[in-house]
């Protein structure tokens, strides 16, 4: 069977990586990093760092995760920095989600903060165009400073 995000997984000179999987079994308690696609099906409590992130229905993940796919069908507790990011029906996001892309099955849950960005990866990616052009733009309002009558 073909992985879903084969090809986001070619890696120039060296052809084709070959997909991780992190089995239902398997319990890690630190960051994971990755040059191509994991599979997780167990419990991560630390960043997850990888091309592209398929999270399984019975999977766990507290931490945040960079990639440039990430396709969500359980559990995350954290932030995603992604290029196109999916949530499926049965997904449980708490966190923030930086992104160009973003496609929610109906059943979703998630909660937190959706930021359109030209450029998730960047730590400062969460400004959109429009947000940053305002920021630039911005001018601090001008005091507004009424006296009152004192009462005798």
């Amino acid at each position: 069977m073909a992985s879903p995000l084969s090809d986001s997984t070619r890696s120039g000179d060296a052809g084709k990586v070959e997909a991780s999987t992190i089995g239902e079994d398997l319990v890690i308690t630190g960051n994971v990093d990755s040059k191509g696609e994991i599979h997780l099906q167990g419990n991560v409590c630390g960043d997850v760092s990888c091309v592209a992130l398929v999270l399984g229905e019975n999977a766990k993940l507290e931490g945040n995760v960079k990639a440039d796919d990430v396709i969500v069908k359980g559990q995350l507790i954290g932030s995603i920095r992604a290029m196109r990011v999916t949530l499926h029906a049965t997904s449980h996001v708490e966190g923030d989600l930086y992104h160009q892309s973003l496609a929610m099955e109906q059943g979703a849950y998630f909660e937190g903060k959706s930021r359109r960005s030209a450029d998730p990866h960047a730590e400062n990616g969460s400004q959109s165009g429009l947000e940053g052009e305002q920021r630039r733009n911005h001018r601090p309002a001008k005091a507004f400073i009424r006296s009152l009558p004192e009462s005798d």
